[in-house]
Parts: C-alpha cells; sequence; structure tokens
C-alpha cells in the first residue's frame, strides 16, 4: 500500500461520493472504500459529479460495517469536528498525513474514516481509531462538506509527496547581461536630457535612482529589449511631432 484509504461511513448521497471521487483523483489517491452507502450502490448520478474520476469509483470496495472496512489496516485515522472525549491523540490533516506518510514507509495499511454527512462518525466508529484528524476551522462555523474534508486530506498528503506545481511562472528570457542594463541606462538618460528632464544639478542623484528602479526589477533580455522599443517610440515619435 502506497497511499492512505479513504473510507466514506454510511455516505447519503451520490454526489458526494462522486465529489470525493474527484478530490482524491485531484491529489493523487485511488483506493476508496464504501460502508453501507445508504440505497446501495452504485448510485444513479457518482459518476457525473466525479468529473472523470470515474477509475476511483469503478474500484471503490463495498464493506457492511466500518469494523470490516478497517480489517486488513494497521493504522486508522477518524474524522471529526467536534470533541467527543475519547483519549485520543488529535491531529491536524498536515501532521496526520506525516504519520500515514512514515507509517505507509514501513510496509503499514493506512486509512481515514469520513462520516456521515449530517451527523459524522458515530463514537463507536471513532473508538476502532488509533487518532483523530480535525480542521482548523472557525468554531463558529465547524461544518464541512464530505467532499471538502477529503480534500483538506488529501491536499496535505499530496504536499508531503513533494508533487511539483503544474506549471510554473518563471520568466522565459533569461537575466539580461549588465552590458545590455548599462546600454539601456545610457540610451534612456540621453533622452530624458533630451526633454530637459533633469532640474538643474540634479541629474546625477536622480540618474541613480532611477537605475536602482530597475535594478530591483531584475530585467531579463526580453524586458530591456521591451523598454527600450518603448522608449524609442515615444522619442521618435516627438521628434516628427517638431515643427
Amino acid at each position: 500500500m502506497k497511499h492512505p484509504v479513504i473510507i466514506l461511513v454510511e455516505p447519503q448521497l451520490a454526489e458526494n461520493i462522486g465529489m470525493v471521487a474527484r478530490a482524491m483523483a485531484n491529489f493523487g489517491l485511488s483506493e476508496l472504500r464504501l460502508v453501507s452507502p445508504r440505497n446501495g450502490w452504485p448510485k444513479k448520478g457518482a459518476h457525473s459529479a466525479a468529473s472523470g474520476a470515474t477509475h476511483v469509483l469503478e474500484h471503490a470496495k463495498l464493506f457492511e460495517t466500518a469494523r470490516e472496512a478497517i480489517a486488513d489496516l494497521h493504522y486508522v485515522f477518524a474524522t471529526t469536528a467536534r470533541e467527543r472525549g475519547q483519549m485520543k491523540r488529535v491531529l491536524g490533516p498536515d501532521a496526520a498525513m506525516g504519520e500515514a506518510q512514515s507509517r505507509l514507509g514501513e510496509g503499514q495499511g493506512v486509512g481515514i474514516l469520513f462520516g456521515r454527512e449530517r451527523t459524522g462518525l458515530e463514537n463507536d466508529e471513532i473508538s476502532l481509531a488509533d487518532a483523530i484528524v480535525t480542521f482548523p476551522v472557525d468554531g463558529q462555523f465547524s461544518s464541512l462538506n464530505l467532499a471538502q474534508a477529503v480534500l483538506l486530506v488529501a491536499y496535505e498528503w499530496r504536499k508531503l509527496a513533494g508533487a511539483a506545481l503544474p506549471f510554473s511562472g518563471e520568466r522565459r528570457s533569461p537575466p539580461a547581461p549588465r552590458h545590455m542594463v548599462v546600454s539601456f541606462f545610457e540610451y534612456l538618460e540621453t533622452e530624458l536630457e533630451a526633454v530637459n528632464f533633469y532640474p538643474p544639478d540634479k541629474q546625477p542623484i536622480m540618474a541613480r535612482n532611477m537605475r536602482d528602479v530597475f535594478h530591483r526589477l531584475e530585467l531579463t533580455e526580453q524586458d530591456v529589449r521591451t523598454l527600450r522599443g518603448a522608449i524609442r517610440a515615444l522619442a521618435e515619435g516627438r521628434r516628427l511631432r517638431k515643427p
């Protein structure tokens, strides 16, 4: 077992099961176990709500009780938004997934129990778990949708797995070499002098300050070419307008 198992106890709505499958697939989880879903399984509407994550639904395993669903696992987390008075460790989703990763690395099977949409897990079901996972929600509104709870856990798992972002915002143009930047400064300052931009005796300090502005931008080659072209267009347009 390479990933934690998601276990839904008596889920009621097909749409919620489908959205759970979608959340799992978003973050690389695939093993779903269903404990006595209301009105049986499969449910009409689950596949459309899964938005393409049908592989998760098609391989979902069905169990009569939570006890049966966790029988082959070595460590189980139970999710709850309320304090249940049970002497168990309480972890946030990030810490819980850190422990799951460690135990899975040792060859243990790890599962996460999620309860019913309206009432959550019962105390007897929580008593089957080794630890509790809860979320840092606003105390005035602690209710989470089933798929949202699974999403939060799956996201923390994915982060720990070291998954890279799907695309990067890095600049494609390389950094501008210093000779290119200095040439741009000289060109800009020449054009500013031509329009009497600098007050008397202020040209040196104002030029240095402006250079510092551009240095902070860490100009790329494309940046310099674009800026130089824009200034050239302004300067030539001004010259053409002269009588």
